[in-house]
């Protein structure tokens, strides 16, 4: 363990060290001994029961993300280092109510840690086959020793820095590869008692379903049932959120919050895992070994009675790892709470020297040392002196139970800017005295002093005050009933205090921050602060406890930040905000703010100012959304006028490329036919036939000369709108039968074959220019398509309203890039047959424009992925 964990502290930068399974993993401390052990101890007596608490933890994951990434940016931005200190930083940094927080974690996790080290005794009692738990004398009782090197552990590696936020990476990493022993030999003895002990999970099944408790142990036996289920669901939903441990791993010690994006589906799946074969050892316990054992560990009496010591030790250190991790992480997170927000701010605050900052980091450290190991061993003596016959599951709930009273003031108070710190302890303290009276009282009662009559009769033998059955509700079981009564009285009276009286304009101020983190800009300038202080006082009080290097590199980050001068006499706001956070991750949010309110002169606020400093915070806050909604709209028009420009740039090019082509396209005939002319003028007795040719040649560029100014003068009359078409009733079959002859030859002459699917078809068009349309297009087809494996289709239907003509080709198709202009004026495709572009671009242009003069539309199929296929539609 300490070799681990002294390895990733030297590779602490490395991603294998830092990275989400290291994160989600080390999340897995909630599976303590009580889930090793107890779990299995709780199915074998009380059925599906255990269940509870993994499914509470798994339905809260979708809402755990969403609230620990506010929580996360909070206590990041804030400097937090335990849950006590942000539900006092979200209270205006109230130093009583950071104690109270932390007096009930002390509470409710002592016990807890007690009952890890009962694991660890008994367990190794079984192993070791040694009957009795615990010697006569702490000397002698290897229990004690085990707590004394986990206290070292934590101490060593738990307080290297007086900087409570700064990650353990040493402690995390041995966490989460305990994670893994834990969860591996857990699996590897439900693998054993499933397929050695017996013959697979159906042969358990089997057997155990012929028992007598049978039913008990799978279903529920009332409605009661389910209530209970439900509350214990709640239970365990608000510990993932409360326990100390579980908010330091998951707030304290996150360093990348799209971890969470890992810890969302592979903790639940580790939860998973670890319930697999707990029912089945549960059952096979029951089977081999009866009732006469203690259910808790049947996971390790089972491989011992069948001989199988080597598995039943990897079990007990599978066991010992989860003790280790809950102990360690517990007491670390306990250590910082006890220190910043009890030991210094109560007492020791005075002690701390005004030059000497490194003696004043060695007190901070020895403090938290000294929690440690007071800690453990009292969470020792704990379980010497109360080492009841109670199972691990029953003590974990009571925890639970304690640790829930924070709830309310924890989850309200981060969505509602209303709730005032006497609300939050009226509200603690309250729901701690109704846990007192329905849970820990009896408990007390009946296994310490044996009396029964408290909870058979109630005080003064008032039937609605028994503590197990409170004004009569008696279906709940003893922790459930705890559970509701206390969260019933806590919430209303946290929600009756805040309505009824307003918290003054500290906590106002950090509630407001609070509900609206979103705004990690605005942080610094929404803290209100009205008074005189001096930044010389302030830098004297940052010089004894960072160091005065520390100090002036933090100093030179603030005024570079906001771009303020050194020279600065007197302190604004934003520097109190600021060095309140420098100091809060060392000595706590309390003291903190009892150091650097003794040197300055802070002045009432009035709520009315509170309110329009709030005001114009949501002001500015609007307006930089505006100002954001604006400047993401103005990045967007940006980008849509670079990718017009662009298309206006490639537009210009193909209109200087069509210049260029129809130049020469006209220069060409005309050249041809002034040379013919010239040859006949100089030879008077040229032969016959010679001149016959060449006059032929005069004709053939005549008439090539004629279409091509024909082309352009109907492009500019159809792009106008000055050609009127000739539109009648027509048979399409016809029609496409003309087109065809028209190209017919051409074909012929290239071995393409044409293929022809036509329905009985009639419409309204004017019949030529359809004809030059369908020309256009098989014309294309023909000149992209090989010669003798080519193939044209042409197909006419009616769709709806229209009248379709398709004409596919198993050419070459229609590059991506040529999609988009296929039917511009300027365009020629490059993907011919021939290195030189053939024609001058006008074909599809005009055959657009004159489908379009017939309401219908032309288009190109950018499914069609064999050749290319034209689609061209008329209205009927």
């Amino acid at each position: 363990m300490f070799g681990i964990a002294f390895w990733a502290e030297k590779k602490a930068n490395r991603s294998w060290v830092n990275n989400p399974y290291v994160y989600t993993l080390s999340l897995a401390v909630y599976c303590s001994a009580w889930t090793y052990y107890g779990s299995v101890g709780i199915a074998a007596t009380s059925g599906v029961s255990f269940l509870t608490t993994y499914l509470g933890p798994v339905i809260a994951f979708p809402i755990w993300i969403i609230v620990l990434k506010k929580i996360i940016k909070i206590s990041k931005q804030h400097k937090v280092s335990s849950i006590a200190d942000f539900i006092s930083l979200r209270y205006g940094n109230d130093r009583f109510l950071g104690a109270l927080v932390t007096i009930i974690c002390v509470l409710g996790v002592l016990p807890y840690i007690s009952l890890q080290l009962k694991a660890v005794s008994e367990t190794f009692g079984i192993i070791s086959e040694d009957t009795i738990n615990s010697s006569s004398t702490i000397f002698k009782d290897s229990t004690f020793y085990i707590a004394v090197l986990l206290a070292i552990f934590a101490a060593f590696f738990g307080t290297r820095t007086t900087d409570a936020t700064q990650r353990r990476q040493g402690i995390i990493f041995s966490v989460a590869v305990e994670s893994v022993i834990k969860l591996v030999f857990f699996l590897g003895v439900g693998i054993y008692v499933s397929y050695f002990l017996f013959e697979g999970t159906l042969d358990i099944y089997n057997q155990i379903s012929i028992t007598e408790d049978f039913e008990f142990l799978t279903t529920f036996d009332s409605l009661e049932s389910g209530i209970n289920w439900y509350f214990m669901m709640a239970l365990s939903f608000l510990a993932i959120f409360l326990l100390p441990r579980q908010f330091h791993v998951s707030v304290i010690e996150n360093t990348n919050q799209k971890h969470l994006k890992t810890a969302i589906w592979l903790f639940p799946l580790y939860l998973l895992l670890f319930n697999v074969f707990v029912v089945f050892i549960a059952w096979g316990g029951k089977l081999r070994l009866g009732d006469v054992a203690n259910p808790d560990y049947y996971s390790l009496l089972l491989p011992l009675q069948n001989g199988d010591v080597f598995l039943a030790i990897l079990v007990f250190l599978g066991g010992f790892s989860a003790v280790i991790s809950m102990v360690v992480v517990s007491t670390l997170a306990l250590s910082t709470m006890l220190s910043n927000n009890l030991i210094i701010p109560y007492g020791f605050l005075d002690k701390f020297s005004n030059s000497r900052p490194e003696r004043n980091a060695n007190y901070i450290k020895n403090i938290r040392r000294i929690a440690i190991f007071c800690l453990i061993l009292g969470a020792y003596f704990f379980y010497i002196n109360f080492n009841i016959e109670l199972s691990l599951f029953s003590i974990g709930q009571l925890s639970f139970v304690v640790i829930a009273q924070l709830a309310p003031t924890f989850f309200i108070g981060l969505f509602w800017n209303r709730g005032s710190s006497i609300a939050a302890k009226m509200g603690i303290i309250t729901g701690t005295l109704v846990t007192t009276y329905t849970l820990v009282l009896p408990f007390v009662l009946d296994a310490i002093f044996g009396n029964m009559d408290f909870i058979v009769f109630g005080p003064f033998e008032l039937e609605l005050l028994k503590p197990y059955a409170l004004f009569g509700i008696d279906f709940l079981n003893p922790v459930t009933h705890a559970f509701f009564w206390s969260m019933f009285f806590n919430s209303i009276v946290y929600l009756f205090v805040s309505l009824s009286f307003k918290g003054n304009y500290r906590e106002r101020n950090y509630g407001e921050m609070f509900v609206n983190s979103n705004y990690n800009s605005l942080q610094e300038n929404a803290f209100i602060w009205k008074g005189e202080a001096y930044v010389s006082d302030i830098r004297r009080v940052l010089n004894r406890f960072l160091g005065e290097k520390r100090t002036e590199r933090a100093l030179d980050l603030f005024y570079l930040k906001y771009d303020l001068s050194r020279n600065e006499e007197k302190a604004d706001a934003r520097l109190i905000n600021f060095s309140e956070k420098l100091l809060t991750g060392s000595i706590g949010s309390a003291s903190s703010r009892i150091l650097i309110a003794s040197v300055v002169e802070e002045q009432p606020v009035t709520l009315v100012e509170v309110l329009e400093i709030l005001e114009e915070n949501k002001k500015t806050i609007s307006t930089n959304k505006f100002l954001k909604h604006k400047s993401n709209e103005l990045t967007q028009l940006t980008e849509e006028l670079k990718e017009v420009n662009e298309e206006l740039k490639i537009q210009d090019k193909l209109k200087d490329e069509f210049l260029d082509t129809v130049a020469h396209e006209l220069k060409t005939p005309i050249t041809s036919i002034r040379a013919a002319s010239e040859v006949l003028l100089d030879n008077e007795d040229m032969l016959e036939n010679i001149k016959i040719q060449f006059l032929n040649n005069i004709l053939y560029d005549s008439e090539r000369l004629g279409k091509l100014i024909n082309n352009i003068l109907d492009l500019e009359k159809l792009a106008s709108g000055r050609e009127i078409l000739d539109k009648k009733m027509n048979n399409l079959n016809v029609t496409i039968e003309k087109a065809l002859s028209g190209v017919q030859l051409i074909a012929e002459k290239k071995n393409i074959k044409i293929v022809t699917h036509q329905e009985s078809l009639t419409a309204r068009y004017d019949e030529d220019r359809i004809i030059q349309v369908l020309i256009n297009v098989l014309s294309n087809a023909i000149k992209f398509v090989e010669e003798k494996h080519g193939e044209v289709k042409i197909i006419s239907r009616k769709n709806k309203n229209y009248i379709q003509v398709i004409v596919e080709d198993n050419g070459k198709g229609i590059l991506n890039e040529d999609m988009k202009y296929i039917f511009d004026k300027f365009y020629q495709s490059k993907n011919q047959n021939v290195k030189k572009p053939v024609g001058s671009g006008f074909g599809l242009a005009i055959s657009k424009q004159i489908i379009e003069g017939h309401k219908g539309k032309i288009r190109v199929d950018e499914n069609y992925k064999l050749g290319a296929r034209f689609i061209i539609e008329i209205p009927e």
